[in-house]
């Protein structure tokens, strides 16, 4: 998959790509559900028969992440994938080019009409696919009526998807969220179509948990809430072999900590790993986050923690 990083990027591009033609979508993608993977199949489908390639514009942050970040008092989202594994699932999913679009002032404010001019417009796109609720440019304005307006006008064909339903509720990012925040792991990964996994970089940490006898992975945490809080068992995955442990997100109340962290303790498993990136799926939430008494308090609660995730994982 070619990445396009920034709208400035986008002219350079179409010179180099003048023959080419596409098919195009538009949104932010957060943890590309089986209704984005919906979305790009018939994307693929109308490519095949146009002789096309498929174009997915993608916004980042998303737009209530940028508005957190301008309004104090405004908590970010959580989110399901990071920037990273946004580009990696697209390209699991064979899209042939993915234009990255900052969301700032710029974007925010900019009206719908000039958004198809600056960007639609800059590319040879035949076939427009969008989802049945996608609203774009300033205050939302911008939707499928003037899209298709746009593309009866150019010759363009504008279609919409169809809403992807599970048992009459409709497939969402937002959805989702919700039900990794409940731990309902079992129907977020039918509706994402795989596990949720969280995959990091691991960092240097306070090294309490060597100090207790559970030495822990820290994990390098994006700016961005992951829809999930507590102790976990979990599967991990580290240079394609599988490991078993258990997981906290959370603060760390008992030793004053105020900036989530996601530790992880590998059963069985000793080598150092510093910097290397780890794969963390979370199988079943064990219990809250809580403030032990004291840290022998917490180092007993661990072990019996450990012991619940080992029968959890059938070890």
């Amino acid at each position: 998959m070619h990445l396009i990083r920034g709208l400035h990027n986008l002219p350079r591009f179409v010179h180099n790509n003048s023959d080419k033609k596409y098919i195009a979508t538009i949104g932010n993608f957060d943890g590309l559900h089986i209704g984005h993977q919906a979305l790009i199949a018939a994307m693929q489908k109308y490519a095949k028969v146009n002789s096309a390639e498929t174009l997915v514009f993608f916004t980042e942050p998303h737009a209530a992440e940028y508005f957190a970040d301008h309004n104090p008092g405004i908590s970010s989202p959580p989110r399901i994938s990071s920037w990273r594994q946004k580009f990696e699932l697209l390209n699991a999913h064979k899209v042939n080019i993915a234009c990255f679009l900052k969301f700032n002032d710029a974007l925010k404010t900019m009206p719908p009409e000039d958004f198809i001019q600056k960007v639609l417009e800059q590319v040879n796109i035949c076939h427009l696919i969008i989802g049945d609720d996608f609203r774009f440019g300033q205050d939302r304005k911008g939707g499928f009526s003037l899209l298709k307006n746009w593309g009866d006008k150019n010759g363009i064909t504008v279609t919409p998807t169809e809403t992807v339903k599970d048992n009459n509720l409709r497939v969402s990012s937002t959805l989702i969220r919700k039900l990794l925040s409940e731990s309902n792991f079992s129907l977020a990964q039918k509706l994402l179509g795989r596990p949720y996994i969280f995959s990091g970089k691991v960092v240097h940490g306070n090294q309490l948990g060597r100090t207790i006898g559970v030495p822990t992975a820290n994990l390098w945490m994006p700016k961005q809430n992951l829809p999930i809080s507590g102790v976990f068992a979990v599967k991990c995955q580290l240079d394609k072999k599988i490991l078993h442990g258990i997981a906290n997100m959370g603060i760390r109340p008992t030793i004053g900590g105020s900036k989530p962290v996601l530790e992880v303790h590998i059963f069985n498993f000793h080598d150092t790993i510093y910097q290397r990136r780890l794969s963390v799926e979370f199988v079943q939430k064990i219990r809250p986050e809580k403030k032990f008494e004291n840290i022998e308090k917490l180092k007993e609660q661990i072990n019996l923690d450990i012991t619940v995730a080992k029968d959890i994982l059938s070890l």
